[in-house]
Order: C-alpha cells, then sequence, then structure tokens
C-alpha cells in the first residue's frame, strides 16, 4: 500500500489534519473536564471515536495525556511540564503568589488572580477557605468577563475590538445584577478605568461580592486582575477594595522589578 493510497482512505484527509485534531483533544481538558472516558472526549471535541481512540493513544504514548485505572482519561506529566514554563501564566503566578496569600491570610476571603486570552478570562491562581468553597472559578478555567469584578477590569483595559466583540456576543445573566445591556456595561467599564477597581455585586451567584484591581506591567499596561470575594454585607466593601488595590500595586511592583513586562494582546 502507498502513502497515496493511504491519504485516499482517510476520510478526514484534507479537512483537518492530524495537529488541528489533537489540539481540538486536548482542548476539551478544561474547566471541570479534569477527567474523561474516551466518549466524553468524542462528544466534547466532536470527533468520530475511531479518530480519537487513534490520536488519544498517540497521545498518551508522548505523554500528552494519561490513563488511569478506570480507563478515563487526564492531562499527562510531559504536557504539564511544557505548560509550566509559560511565562504569562506560570511567572506572573510565581511572582503574584505570596502578595495573594498574604491578603488571603489576612481576610479569610476568597482571593483571585486571572489574565485575558481573547475574549475570555483565563484563572491562574486561588485561594479559598475550605470550608467555604466556592465552586467557581476553577484553576485554568475560562469565563466570561462581564460578569465578575477580575472580569470587568480585564474588559475595561482590553483592546477596544475585544471589547466591541464580547458586547456584540452573548452577555449571559447568571442573577438579575449581571450586567447585559451593552450601554450599563460600558458605563461600568468606564468607571473601572477612572476608578481603578470593579466591583461585582451578586452577579455571579446571589451570595457573594467581589472586587477587583489591575495588575500593572512597567509600561503601565494592565496584565492581569486580581480580585477578592466574600458574602455579601459580611465585609466592608470599602476596606476590601483599599485591600486589593494595595495587593494589586505590591504585586506590580514585583513584577517590575522582575523584569516581567509582557503586555496582553
Amino acid at each position: 500500500m502507498t502513502m497515496a493510497s493511504v491519504k485516499v482512505l482517510d476520510p478526514e484527509a484534507g479537512s483537518r489534519s492530524v495537529v488541528d485534531r489533537a489540539l481540538t483533544i486536548l482542548g476539551t481538558f478544561q474547566g471541570n473536564r479534569s477527567r474523561q472516558a474516551l466518549s466524553d472526549i468524542s462528544r466534547n471535541s466532536g470527533l468520530p471515536i475511531a479518530t480519537c481512540y487513534r490520536i488519544v493513544q498517540r497521545l498518551v504514548e508522548w505523554g500528552a495525556l494519561e490513563r488511569d485505572s478506570e480507563n478515563r482519561y487526564r492531562v499527562g506529566l510531559r504536557l504539564w511540564e511544557i505548560a509550566s514554563r509559560a511565562p504569562r501564566s506560570v511567572g506572573l503566578q510565581r511572582l503574584a503568589r505570596p502578595y495573594l496569600l498574604d491578603l488571603y491570610e489576612t481576610t479569610g476571603y476568597a482571593i483571585h488572580l486571572a489574565i485575558r486570552e481573547g475574549i475570555e478570562l483565563v484563572s491562574i491562581e486561588r485561594f479559598q477557605n475550605p470550608r467555604r468553597v466556592m465552586r467557581r472559578p476553577v484553576v485554568g478555567g475560562r469565563y466570561q468577563m462581564h460578569i465578575t469584578a477580575i472580569g470587568q477590569v480585564l474588559l475595561a483595559h482590553a483592546p477596544r475590538h475585544i471589547q466591541e466583540e464580547v458586547f456584540d456576543g452573548e452577555l449571559t445573566a447568571f442573577t438579575p445584577n449581571t450586567y447585559t445591556d451593552r450601554s450599563v456595561l460600558e458605563r461600568v467599564l468606564a468607571d473601572v478605568r477612572r476608578t481603578g477597581y470593579a466591583v461585582s455585586d451578586r452577579q455571579v451567584d446571589l451570595i457573594n461580592t467581589s472586587v477587583a484591581a489591575p495588575v500593572k506591567a512597567a509600561d503601565g499596561s494592565v496584565i492581569a486582575s486580581l480580585s477578592i470575594a466574600f458574602p455579601h454585607g459580611e465585609a466592608d466593601i470599602q476596606g476590601m477594595t483599599h485591600l486589593v488595590r494595595l495587593t494589586a500595586t505590591s504585586v506590580s511592583r514585583a513584577l517590575t522589578a522582575a523584569g516581567y513586562g509582557d503586555s496582553i494582546s
């Protein structure tokens, strides 16, 4: 059998490359999908199960995925080792962690650090009280930016074309307090830029309030955002805002001192 005949027999040849399909499969491991059966991967990737099986086996051989005793797959150690070299997430996380931990230990409330990737935020660090478990965000998860304080900070400082794409998309309502009107959201973002912080009052759920502030690079560009979340009415918003802004400033100074200056495109 010649190589040409192999290509003809492949029904997906010429449509999506093997690399594209492998990346699609890896992309299904996000949010709460940390472990998936082969059928889950097929459904979430939109690829035939036979195709998934071939590619998944190769990814397991290479170390990008691992199979557990229940025949479910998870991200492999080798892929994690490569990802750990990504400066935008891990470098930022490493430098910011002491300041986030200090804020968590001072207040006892959930602390969150995120960056923007396209029109979504990506959670890269989180501290929370194990007795007050909040279901989201999950580290490594992607979320809409219009809902939370941390996302509103990132959206407020995003390029205009990113803002327009968010405004033109679906502004999902999680509670009656979620901003779903473009004109209202634009006014909120203008206030975030003016004041230097954002407040999300029960917009994700009807329990928690969050306050967030921008983390800046040496050139003044906003490269991340950090927030604190607490049950509505339990803490003074003004006091929490002051602590969050101080922490964000400390992280920004640490990043500048370390020469971390990549802005988000």
